[in-house]
């Protein structure tokens, strides 16, 4: 069986309150993660939202299936841009924190990405949203300690 995670992010404002809603899925089980903070991007919860799923996982090597309406994130693995920002040291690039945390959780599996349109009637990016979106509106919000550092933006 294959596992697969799916992700949204959201934020009210851009920078704003914003969440993340994830969805691990192997075959019949599924779990949901959604963690909203007071001020953040909606690129970083798109990347905190793969990061929680994949950091969620209790075994290493598996085969991860990744779906996620976030260009950003999308592209930046599948056409390995990611891999140049680290030979750069991620000079010049946003999210730097976020980036080296996602690339220590993936390097334990075999990680797939898969874009979805957004918004398009597919049911779990429709839930993942709410997730997100239900986080970002929540009334116990945590701090982006990267954002709000300004350190990584």
């Amino acid at each position: 069986m294959k596992l697969e995670i799916y992700t949204d992010g959201s934020s009210r404002g851009n920078p704003g309150p914003g969440g993340y809603g994830t969805i691990l899925k192997f075959g019949q089980q599924e779990k949901e993660l959604a963690e909203g903070f007071r001020k953040t991007t909606n690129n970083r919860m798109e990347l905190l939202a793969v990061i929680k799923g994949l950091e969620a996982l209790t075994k290493e090597g598996l085969h991860v299936d990744i779906y996620s309406d976030s260009k950003y994130v999308v592209d930046a693995v599948e056409q390995k841009w990611v891999f140049g920002w680290v030979k750069k040291e991620f000079k010049g690039k946003k999210n730097a924190d976020l980036w080296k945390q996602y690339l220590k959780a993936a390097s334990k599996h075999k990680v797939k990405f898969h874009w979805v349109k957004g918004h398009n009637d597919h049911p779990y990016n429709e839930r993942c949203d709410v997730l997100a979106t239900d986080a970002a509106d929540g009334k116990h919000l945590l701090i982006d300690e990267g954002f709000e550092s300004g350190l990584y933006n």
